[in-house]
């Protein structure tokens, strides 16, 4: 869906805007440009919805609900993709300041499809998804679970397993204990 906004956006800057200054030179949309724009934008979605899904399965590992674990995952989340995102569109919006046709198209295009992908996609379709699916979307076939290793990253199951030492309780400051002797 982003790359389709994005190469979209950069058809719109050749035809449409074209005439409006973006593109003054009439330059057309080059053909590497649409392979280019959907690799881009493919390796930051994957960016963003690992920030999102992995915020999500925490707090759903940690006893949650799953739409607990929705709300509280995407909440986290949200500052890391909506600074990733500002930062990218910042970066490719300068690129249409550019005299070369091919990268303020590119620029353009790239802007537009974050944009896109980073609010619309990533911050709000994929945690509705996920909040009307709840416990299905964290479903997984038995005979793949068999198959796939359990990994456990935080080391939630070895905490559980290994009792934790107890805290020692601070000393007031006014009590001294006598191991040495006071001069």
């Amino acid at each position: 869906m982003a790359q389709g906004r994005g190469g979209g956006a950069g058809t719109a800057a050749e035809h449409d805007v074209g005439h409006r200054g973006l593109d003054a030179a009439g330059a057309p949309f080059r053909g590497e440009l649409p392979i280019i724009i959907t690799g881009v934008l493919y390796g930051l979605a994957m960016d963003y919805q690992m920030f999102l899904v992995t915020s999500v399965r925490e707090a759903h590992v940690h006893v949650e609900t799953a739409l607990n674990a929705t709300v509280i995952g995407a909440s986290r989340a949200s500052s890391v993709i909506v600074a990733a995102a500002t930062i990218m569109v910042s970066v490719f919006a300068g690129f249409v300041f550019n005299a070369q046709p091919m990268i303020k198209q590119a620029g353009f295009a790239l802007a537009a499809g974050i944009l896109v992908d980073a609010f619309v996609i990533r911050m709000t379709l994929i945690p509705a998804t996920m909040a009307l699916a709840q416990e299905k979307a964290w479903w997984i076939p038995a005979r793949l679970d068999r198959l796939l290793p359990d990994l456990d990253v935080e080391g939630d199951k070895l905490a559980q397993k290994i009792p934790l030492p107890r805290p020692v309780a601070p000393q007031p400051l006014g009590e001294t204990q006598a191991t040495e002797p006071v001069s």
